[in-house]
């Protein structure tokens, strides 16, 4: 397999991959403050859901470098 190349700022690469930053025109346009059930069932489930996506991110990862 390839190696891949750092990234960020000491890559070379100042854009942000899929990420938004607001800017002062959009900032009021979000919420200060996010209420979130954290008892909620489908809080619940999606936690999970990404827990076990992030989990076999990681395992595919370590076993490529193997």
């Amino acid at each position: 397999m390839s190696e891949r190349q750092g990234s960020g700022a000491a890559g070379g690469n100042s854009k942000t991959a899929g990420v938004q930053v607001p800017t002062d025109a959009s900032k009021k346009d979000v919420p200060e403050d996010f209420d979130i059930d954290m008892g909620a069932p489908e809080t619940e489930k999606a936690a999970v859901a990404i827990q076990s996506q992030f989990r076999k991110f990681q395992k595919k990862k370590t076993d490529e470098k193997s």
